[in-house]
């Protein structure tokens, strides 16, 4: 063989190698909970897999973990300061921190920032506590442009702080800022500027996620008084619906597919699913089986996995079919990759439970070590590992198959 064509053949090799999978955002590429990863570790040792590495530096809060480009990114807070911040996926090194807010939260269940930062190729948004947006430069934490959201739109600061991870479609970043007449707002990604506006309902804690149902594109928001559907290109009201929201906290991600969507709140509320349509939504059945509180469902097949208040629950997605319950490794947060539910606990009890819906198997579990507040950041599965925050720690499993 030739040089020339050895040197053409790896070439060809490396371009057919798999991409690294990336979770670049809140709940994954997909914003559903779903690795596409395959090849992970179908059982763990007792101590759990092996932990590559161990960071500390990301201060107080619940913000989770986007990975991209062999880059991590999350949000924190010290003292009064909240911040953005980057990590290297290789060695846990912090390679740069961006404060964006000078005013600290703090609440008696948890401080600092909520939100998962998104990244959108070479910027990633952030939203702080407050309700500070910032666009910065993912390789080097420089602030290309940042506003407060809450003030510029006629917000009000919400009990337990603005928890929402901004979405990006096309030139558009979508946020929830809860004013009147601007309770949701699409604004231009480069600079910040708005689009439209739409809604009057208070802020919520969810995040939005898009649907595209009959040609007409549309964003899902769970606001603090209804779940409501908003066309992309104008911002058209199109439907809104209130049976599902309550006077406390709403707070997970609607779970959109095949024409449906799947809203739940919990505080004795329920859970609906919608069919959507290019002008409204109508119910298709309401259930009190499926209340997810801070940690939304995974949507496997036609089963829904999730944390029915402190109840691990498959139900089925098209009938509100409960299939099993389980206790599990108690109230918690959950990702799907690979045949497997990764569950988290609020007490730092991490598990690997089949994802089937004939019964509950649980094939490994193992603890990391738990603080003064709930383990809430829901767990990344990025490149064959597994990333799971507690407060200022963030530990690095390795999960790949050899």
């Amino acid at each position: 063989m030739s040089r020339v064509s050895a040197i053409l053949l790896c070439f060809l090799i490396v371009s057919a190698a798999p991409r690294a999978a990336d979770w670049p955002q809140w709940r994954g590429p997909n914003r559903d909970g779903i690795s596409s990863e395959t090849g992970l570790l179908a059982a763990w040792p007792p101590a759990g897999p092996r932990l590559v590495w161990r960071a500390t530096g990301l201060g107080e809060g619940y913000a989770s973990i986007a990975v991209a480009r062999g880059r991590l990114y999350t949000q924190g807070q010290r003292g009064s300061q909240q911040f953005v911040m980057a990590f290297d996926v290789k060695t846990g090194s912090k390679l740069w921190e961006t404060p964006t807010s000078a005013r600290s939260f703090r609440e008696s269940r948890g401080n600092g920032p909520r939100g998962t930062p998104t990244v959108d190729g070479d910027r990633l948004y952030a939203m702080a506590a407050d309700g500070t947006l910032a666009s910065l430069d993912a390789a080097t934490g420089k602030v290309i442009w940042s506003q407060n959201v809450v003030q510029k739109y006629g917000g009000a600061m919400i009990e337990w702080a603005f928890s929402e991870s901004p979405l990006v479609d096309g030139d558009r970043l979508i946020v929830m800022p809860g004013g009147r007449g601007a309770s949701l707002v699409s604004l231009n990604k480069l600079d910040g500027t708005l689009q439209w506006k739409a809604g009057s309902d208070q802020a919520g804690y969810s995040s939005t996620i898009l649907a595209e149902v009959e040609g007409v594109r549309q964003v899902v928001a769970l606001s603090g008084e209804s779940a409501f559907g908003v066309r992309v290109d104008n911002g058209q009201v199109l439907w809104r619906y209130d049976r599902v929201s309550n006077s406390t906290a709403n707070i997970a991600t609607p779970i959109v597919h095949d024409g449906h969507v799947f809203l739940s709140t919990d505080y004795g509320t329920g859970g609906a699913l919608l069919k959507l349509g290019a002008r409204g939504a109508s119910e298709v059945y309401f259930t009190r089986e499926m209340m997810n509180h801070y940690s939304t469902s995974v949507l496997v097949g036609d089963v829904l996995y999730g944390f029915s208040n402190s109840i691990l629950t498959a139900m089925r997605f098209r009938t509100g079919q409960v299939l099993w319950r389980h206790r599990s490794v108690g109230k918690g947060s959950l990702v799907f990759a690979d045949k497997f539910l990764y569950v988290l606990s609020e007490e730092g009890v991490v598990g690997l439970v089949e994802a089937r819906p004939d019964q509950y198997r649980e094939v490994s579990r193992f603890e990391i070590p738990s603080g003064q507040f709930p383990t809430w950041a829901p767990p990344t599965v990025a490149d064959g590992r597994l990333y799971v925050r507690e407060q200022d720690r963030l530990m690095c499993f390795d999960i790949g198959a050899r």
